[in-house]
């Protein structure tokens, strides 16, 4: 429809992707060994840049401080945005022990 998608619709696109990705490599629909492929490993998402699945299941990524344009700067359709920073995956998620995942408290 012309709309460009919003964080959250590629956030859903990129977690598909790297599930389908997975279901590709392992050849199977079991839902555990899917996974277990995901994790731990380094996704070279088109969206997010690298990312790693960790055990809790928290994809880790670089987040990203954006300013929107002013009228003069935007260049286009969907020109809103200059990235003014870029925020390291160590910095921008809480690290795993202080999760306090469910998940993790089992193992």
């Amino acid at each position: 429809g012309g709309l460009m998608p919003t964080m959250e619709q590629a956030g859903v696109y990129s977690a598909t992707m790297a599930y389908l990705r997975a279901v590709r490599e392992t050849r199977t629909l079991d839902g555990a060994k899917t996974v277990a492929a995901m994790k731990g490993k380094t996704i070279d998402d088109p969206l997010f840049g690298p990312t790693i699945i960790r055990a809790d299941g928290r994809a880790v990524h670089a987040s990203y401080l954006f300013r929107v344009k002013s009228p003069a700067e935007s260049h286009g359709p969907w020109d809103y945005y200059v990235r003014v920073a870029t925020i390291l995956p160590e910095k921008a998620f809480r690290p795993l022990h202080a999760g306090g995942c469910p998940m993790l408290a089992s193992r």
